[in-house]
C-alpha cells in the first residue's frame, strides 16, 4: 500500500483543492516544531459525514483554546469536507481536518505572526481495531498519565496531547495489544490513546467523567443512546481496581466507533449483549 504522502486524489488546502502529492508544507512550519496544531477525525457513511457540523465547531473551539484562531467558519469547514469527499469520489471514508500555524515571520515559541492554515483530506479506512469488534480488543496499561487541565487545555483536540498516545500505542503493540489505557494525573481511569472507555456492571454503565480528558462526540452520542434505552449511566471517577468487578467494556471514538474490549492489562471482560447491542445500534445510527 502506498504511503499517505504518495497517493492519487485531492486535498483541500486553505480553500483550494490540490493534487494529493502537492499538499506539502515548509520544514520551518511552526506546528512541526511546537505542536501548534489541532485536528478532527470523522467518518463518512454512505456519503454523509456523521456529526460533521459538531466536528467543525469543535475544531474552531480547539483552535481558540490553544490561542490559534482559525480563519474559517464552521459552515465553511463543513462545506469543504463535503467538497473533499466529492473530489475523491468517496462515500464511506475517514475525514481528517487539521489546522496549524504555518511558516511565517516567527520561528520561536511565539507564532502570532504566522498564518493559520487548514488542510482537509479523506481516504478509505476500515475498522480501527481490526477484528476486535468480534472478539474484543486487548489493551495495555500505559506508564504515562493524562495531564492535569492546569498544565494543558485537555478539552482541546490538540496535536501536542497525542505525543504520549503514540508512545503508549507503540509500547502496547510491542506487547501484542491493540491499544493502551491511560490513568489520569490523579490515578483514575481516563481513556485509551484515541477513544473513550465504558464499563458495564449489573446492567448499568460506568464511564470516566471528562474533567481531564476529551469529551468525545461519539462518547456523547453513546451516552444519549444508553439513556434513551433507560439504561443508567454513571459518569464518575473510576479507580483502576474497580475494573476487576466490571463485566463488559467498550471503547468509543469517531475512528474506533464502538469497539468491544476483551482485556485491559490483567483485567478481562466478556463481549456481552449490551456491548453488542450498542455497537449494532451505533452502526445503524450513523447510516440513518
Amino acid at each position: 500500500m502506498a504511503g499517505y504522502d504518495d497517493r492519487d486524489g485531492k486535498i483541500w488546502v486553505d480553500g483550494t483543492l490540490v493534487d494529493w502529492r502537492d499538499a506539502n508544507v515548509h520544514i520551518l512550519t511552526h506546528a512541526m516544531h511546537y505542536a501548534s496544531s489541532v485536528f478532527e477525525g470523522e467518518r463518512a457513511y454512505d456519503g454523509k459525514i456523521f456529526l460533521t457540523q459538531k466536528h467543525s465547531e469543535r475544531l474552531l473551539k480547539s483552535g481558540e483554546m490553544i490561542d490559534m484562531p482559525i480563519p474559517w467558519t464552521a459552515d465553511q469547514i463543513t462545506a469543504a469536507k463535503d467538497e473533499v469527499l466529492a473530489a475523491n469520489g468517496l462515500t464511506n471514508a475517514y475525514v481528517r481536518a487539521v489546522a496549524f500555524r504555518g511558516a511565517g515571520e516567527d520561528m520561536g515559541v511565539s507564532s502570532s505572526k504566522n498564518p493559520v492554515r487548514l488542510f482537509i483530506a479523506a481516504w478509505e479506512w476500515g475498522s480501527y481495531y481490526g477484528d476486535a469488534k468480534m472478539k474484543g480488543a486487548k489493551l495495555d496499561i500505559s506508564k504515562w498519565k493524562r495531564p492535569s487541565p492546569e498544565t494543558i487545555p485537555t478539552a482541546a483536540k490538540a496535536a501536542g496531547l497525542y505525543m504520549i498516545c503514540t508512545m503508549s500505542k507503540h509500547a502496547a503493540e510491542a506487547k501484542g495489544c491493540s491499544d493502551a489505557l491511560f490513568y489520569d494525573y490523579r490515578g483514575y481511569v481516563a481513556e485509551a490513546t484515541g477513544a473513550n472507555v465504558f464499563f458495564v456492571k449489573d446492567g448499568e454503565v460506568h464511564t470516566p467523567i471528562p474533567d481531564a480528558i476529551l469529551n468525545g462526540l461519539t462518547r456523547q452520542t453513546v451516552i444519549g443512546m444508553l439513556k434513551d434505552r433507560g439504561i443508567t449511566v454513571h459518569e464518575r471517577h473510576i479507580m483502576p481496581e474497580e475494573m476487576e468487578g466490571f463485566e463488559q467494556c467498550w471503547l468509543t471514538g469517531s475512528a474506533a466507533e464502538v469497539t468491544p474490549v476483551g482485556q485491559i492489562g490483567d483485567y478481562t471482560f466478556e463481549v456481552g449483549q449490551l456491548t453488542r447491542d450498542i455497537s449494532d445500534a451505533y452502526e445503524k445510527l450513523v447510516r440513518s
